[in-house]
């Protein structure tokens, strides 16, 4: 701090966040934040500076996701506030904690028309948990406390902070940070755990459906001795990739397919569904109890949102794992008949494309290097498009928060931005970018900033230049496609531009070894692989000729 004045608040501001334990801020300096930058010079919070402020917000995102902890963003005021709002949202919604901060034009113009000001805190409350404007210095701790109070609560999500630059000049007096506390997720009642116990002691085909929220709780251990415990399958949601390993016997992949595959099919044979750390913006119930006959036992850290389609029997709140441990003690069931050869056929299913040579590369040969090359620990961050529902569906993740889908606001973009946090959050670990031609675009500006920071990270593009899941939709529903074809760079070219490493596929041999070659290179890698979505409509036609879980597993009973 500077020793002829005061403190300012802007330097109260980053003494807080040193308190909360914040290592990163991402974001672009502006006019109206150039308080807090300078404060920032005195701080060990390391400021990220990114190309553009939706991309600081998808890194603050995959942060929040990864850590546990509030990743932080940062803008200026007007249109650099409003760049960061998708990002934001995406937190929100995938339930991440994130605290977005923003400049703004003096409290003295703020009632009038006046240049680039916006109502900031109401343009953001329908996105965050908590929005709010520093109106005084003095109370610069108590709104750093609580937006991290609230983006950190269970369910997790944004908190969203207006920063006048006047406001930001002011000194403060005695004002310090406030000690950081954490309420404690309660134990799990006795009595709803014996009853839920009972009802999987007396179910024939229970299933679980594990959600986002077994991560947010470190409940992955837990959940894998539970179904050990009552013998039920697994299906997770995208967000809960690795949560039940791949390879655990009891794992029958990935729900979140609007049309129905082997892993609805198996959820139709269940007499009870154990829905845990489940958050239904991911998958709508209305997709596995469109009939509302399915018995549903909801276990989580917060109460079950109103759906018709999710009318709980019965529910436990609190702990995670020691709600799981309460119900395992008192239950005992034998594995269930129904599911026999679902887990088999699944299996078959992944493995199915692991030696196809045809090209252009079929998305399913693609996955199959992807996990090929990564080892267990190593992390895949998804973009939207085509390329995620073939992740998703086919990605064998082993641990949790190695697969990172953003998929209940889904928004494009976040792959790229999300590597860099990932990266700079595991620095010892493989990060790999995954998207389409479509979401690369979308902030590919991102490869420079990736470049600057020294980071070694891959980025693999699924290219079929166009919008490929919007085609695939279009196909399904109509027959026909509708304005999704685009153009492109030179993407070896545009990569080595910025100082990174381009690399083209040209036959399907190539990928595996290309993919290896460019997490070795020490730096930023581009892979261009072309890619055949007519596997997209194939998949479609196939899934529609399933009529039953016993009529599909008849083989290899």
């Amino acid at each position: 701090m500077k020793s002829n004045r005061n403190a300012t608040a802007a330097q109260l501001l980053v003494k807080c966040l040193e308190n909360e334990g914040v290592e990163y801020i991402f974001g672009i300096p502006g006019e109206e934040n150039i308080a807090v930058m300078d404060a920032l010079l005195d701080s060990k919070i390391k400021f990220i500076v990114t190309r553009h402020e939706q991309a600081a917000a998808f890194m603050a995102d995959v942060y929040g996701r990864l850590t546990g902890k509030a990743g932080v963003c940062m803008s200026t005021l007007g249109p650099g506030a409003t760049n960061l709002v998708t990002g934001v949202a995406d937190a929100n919604m995938d339930r991440a904690p994130v605290v977005a901060i923003a400049g703004q034009g003096a409290t003295t113009r703020m009632h009038k028309e006046s240049h680039q000001i916006l109502d900031l805190v109401n343009l953001f409350a329908p996105i965050t948990k908590y929005s709010t404007q520093i109106r005084e210095p003095e109370i610069v701790p108590e709104i750093i406390r609580k937006a991290f109070k609230f983006a950190q609560a269970e369910k997790p999500g944004a908190a969203f902070i207006d920063f006048p630059e006047n406001v930001a000049d002011m000194q403060v007096g005695s004002a310090v940070p406030l000690r950081v506390q954490s309420p404690v997720m309660p134990h799990a009642a006795r009595g709803k755990a014996r009853k839920v116990a009972e009802m999987i002691s007396q179910s024939k085909n229970p299933v679980i459906i594990a959600g986002n929220g077994i991560i947010r709780q470190n409940a992955s251990d837990a959940l894998v001795e539970f179904a050990e415990a009552i013998n039920a399958p697994v299906a997770t949601t995208f967000m809960a990739k690795g949560v039940m390993p791949s390879s655990h016997p009891l794992s029958i992949g990935t729900v979140g397919l609007k049309a129905h595959d082997l892993v609805a099919f198996g959820i139709d044979e269940a007499d009870l569904v154990i829905c845990i750390g489940y958050d239904m913006v991911e998958y709508d119930p209305a997709h596995w109890n469109p009939n509302h006959d399915k018995r549903i036992i909801h276990i989580d850290g917060a109460p079950a949102e109103v759906d018709a389609n999710y009318i709980v029997e019965a529910g436990v709140i609190g702990d995670l794992t020691d709600i799981m441990e309460r119900i395992a003690a008192r239950c005992e069931r034998p594995p269930s008949p129904a599911m026999k050869g679902l887990r088999q056929k699944i299996v078959q299913e992944l493995s199915a494309h692991a030696d196809d040579t045809s090209f252009p590369v079929k998305p399913q040969k693609i996955i199959c290097d992807i996990r090929k090359v990564l080892d267990p620990e190593d992390i895949v961050i998804s973009d939207v498009g085509a390329h995620k529902m073939w992740i998703a569906r086919m990605y064998e993740a082993e641990r949790p928060n190695t697969c990172i889908i953003s998929n209940g606001f889904a928004a494009m973009g976040i792959a790229l931005p999300g590597a860099i946090a990932a990266k700079l959050t595991y620095p010892d670990r493989n990060v790999l970018a995954v998207c389409g031609d479509g979401g690369f675009m979308m902030n590919n500006q991102e490869i420079e900033t990736a470049v600057r920071l020294g980071l070694n990270i891959t980025v693999l593009m699924f290219n079929d230049n166009k919008l490929g899941l919007i085609e695939w939709h279009q196909l399904r529903e109509y027959g026909r496609k509708s304005n999704v074809d685009v153009g492109n760079p030179d993407f070896v070219k545009f990569a080595e531009s910025f100082g990174a490493k381009g690399y083209k596929i040209s036959k399907a041999e190539d990928l595996e070894s290309t993919l290896q070659e460019a997490m070795n290179d020490g730096g930023v890698s581009l892979i261009d692989c072309p890619v055949d979505y007519s596997e997209n409509m194939k998949l479609t036609e196939r899934l529609k000729e399933l009529t039953s879980l016993e009529d599909e597993l008849a083989p290899v009973k």
